[in-house]
């Protein structure tokens, strides 16, 4: 039969977590294939250009969807279970669920949302799903296709840092660093210090190949947002270093006043909060590995032109 669209899957998918256990990907295929009825041949059946089973491929966009609006939630590295809301939607025994559905829950709207440039909003009547996508040029669609796979990666890019332990946290935010150009190679440049008595630095960072200044680094891999008395600490240790230049970086955010007096302080401080660091984490290719990429070429008019 032929394989079903992530869509289709979101509801088996959901149900198959029913017994709120933890779960991976790799548990979910084997199952929803043999209630769908799907062949060794239709599970061998790969997306042009991209070495993942289109079923696979299918089965993870379901949990994307899923997670994105609240009802499955990831629980460690490749690990996801359902989550209280979803318990409420099983029960509620609904006929299928698809993007339309997911619609009544506000953290699908703001996931679907980033992946869109414009303010403009849906008419009456007509969903996300649907949009006024057909109006747009086929340049329009492909970057609306890009930022909505970038958007569900840097989410499950964090989700992933905040599963990885504080130690690889530290060691992972200086390779960042040096990926983004600082101090030139890990073995002369990069320093996790992230060890007790460490006076509140996680890490040090030659500024140049040179030295001729050292960044000091705060990293937490927190949930809740950090607040004033966080960044008075850290602003403390880089006083006792007697240093000018900080960077303090979260898988969280920084609430209003931890913005406030990182802005006054003489020292320079920079703040990296959860998406900021997705972001950066994505642009220096640092967790990520590039699936395919497209050149959109147009005519050169120049070319054409007769003397």
């Amino acid at each position: 039969m032929p394989i079903p669209d992530f869509q289709t899957l979101m509801l088996p998918l959901l149900r198959f977590s029913a017994n709120g256990e933890n779960h991976t990907k790799h548990e979910a295929v084997p199952a929803l294939a043999n209630e769908f009825g799907l062949s060794e041949a239709d599970l061998a059946e790969e997306l042009p250009k991209v070495r993942q089973g289109k079923f696979y491929n299918r089965v993870a966009w379901a949990q994307t969807y899923l997670k994105q609006a609240g009802l499955l939630e990831i629980t460690g590295r490749g690990l996801f279970r359902i989550t209280e809301r979803g318990k409420q939607v099983l029960a509620s025994n609904p006929a299928r669920i698809d993007m339309k559905f997911l619609e009544q829950f506000p953290e699908y709207i703001a996931f679907r949302s980033r992946g869109k440039n414009t303010k403009e909003k849906p008419e009456a009547g007509q969903s996300l799903a649907e949009g006024a996508v057909s109006e747009a040029t086929p340049e329009e669609l492909l970057e609306a296709g890009y930022r909505q796979l970038r958007s569900a990666l840097a989410s499950e890019l964090l989700q992933q840092v905040k599963s990885a332990s504080p130690a690889f946290f530290e060691h992972m935010v200086v390779e960042l660093l040096l990926r983004m150009g600082y101090g030139g190679t890990r073995e002369d440049a990069g320093q996790v210090v992230g060890k007790s008595g460490d006076g509140g630095i996680d890490g040090i960072i030659k500024e140049d190949r040179l030295g001729l200044d050292v960044i000091y680094i705060q990293a937490k891999r927190w949930e809740a947002d950090v607040g004033s008395s966080e960044i008075r600490n850290f602003i403390g240790a880089l006083s006792v270093h007697k240093a000018r230049k900080g960077v303090f970086i979260t898988t969280s955010g920084f609430n209003k006043n931890a913005r406030e007096i990182a802005a006054k302080v003489d020292s320079k401080i920079v703040l990296i909060d959860g998406p900021m660091l997705a972001e950066l984490m994505m642009d220096f290719g640092l967790g990520v590995s590039l699936v395919n990429s497209y050149e959109i070429k147009r005519v050169d008019s120049d070319y054409f032109e007769e003397d």
